[in-house]
């Protein structure tokens, strides 16, 4: 049997290349949907002529703006997440089969933890994607170094902290909505149950359905998890490429983001104004 040292090890080392195959994959589609997030008015009709726009003015490879940042740390922001939320249920208990409230707290651990690393590699990222291949773009170092000298460590290379911890809150809410099914249908959950579940959370099970096969399940599984965490990512963006920080209470901050999107442009996802500046 595996010594827990090496089980945690194995997961940072199946994180990383799993995170770095993510990026060189959805790097082009992550790029239209950060302009589709923070585009000025008008720049754009819609995330297809973003597309076109980006190719043909920028380049095929301007899709791939912003890479370096997650492609140096999405590897260890996946497998820090993946081996603090296991290492984290090891500390809490020293069984398997825990409780709601020991997931939740686990869960807590792994986000705080794993968002230190998390929140400088989006706000490069999206800082990166937001230049639209003028005179004066700047390299990731440039980008970094400005962020560093103009607002220090808190107020700018760690900003959209707080935001990117409220992705652990999904990470929760799948266990427990799929404990929930459980309870009911055994292990053996229907499709549809973990579709459900899957809405609320990434988190991959393994699942026997005579109806649709793995690979349909883990797809409508990521479909539905962006539909239920689009808008934290709408907010969190502009926020990380706000000009100035925002100097309120977190929840005060994104609550205030969120009246501007929807005063903005309603509750549909279209190319917005630029980030307000009202949170000062």
């Amino acid at each position: 049997m595996p010594s827990p040292y090496t089980s945690t090890l194995n997961d940072l080392i199946a994180g990383s290349f799993g995170g770095a195959a993510q990026v060189l994959v959805g790097q082009p589609l992550d790029t239209v949907k950060t302009r589709a997030q923070i585009a000025p008015k008008g720049m754009f009709k819609g995330p297809m002529d973003i597309l076109v726009q980006t190719v043909r003015k920028e380049g095929f490879f301007a899709l791939y703006k912003g890479m370096a940042s997650p492609l140096l740390g999405i590897a260890g922001v996946n497998s820090l997440l993946f081996a603090a939320y296991v290492e984290s249920k090891r500390l809490i208990s020293p069984f398997p089969d825990l409780s709601i409230s020991q997931i939740a707290l686990a869960g807590g651990m792994a986000g705080a933890i794993n968002a230190i690393l998390a929140s400088p590699v989006e706000m490069f990222k999206v800082r990166m994607q937001a230049q639209y291949g003028s005179a004066s773009d700047k390299r990731l170092r440039n980008v970094a170094m400005e962020m560093w000298k103009e607002w220090g460590f808190t107020r700018g290379i760690m900003r959209g902290y707080w935001k990117t911890i409220d992705h652990t809150a999904l990470c929760t809410a799948f266990e427990f909505s799929k404990r929930q099914f459980q309870g009911i249908y055994g292990q053996q959950i229907p499709a549809w149950a973990l579709l459900a579940s899957g809405s609320t959370g990434g988190v991959r099970t393994i699942v026997q359905s005579p109806f649709m096969s793995l690979i349909h399940i883990i797809l409508l599984q990521q479909i539905a998890y962006w539909l239920s965490c689009y808008p934290l990512d709408v907010i969190k963006s502009r926020i990380q490429l706000c000009p100035t920080p925002p100097t309120s209470r977190p929840w005060t901050y994104m609550n205030q983001e969120l009246r501007a999107v929807v005063a903005e442009g309603g509750l549909t996802t279209k190319p917005q104004e630029a980030p307000s500046q009202h949170m000062n």
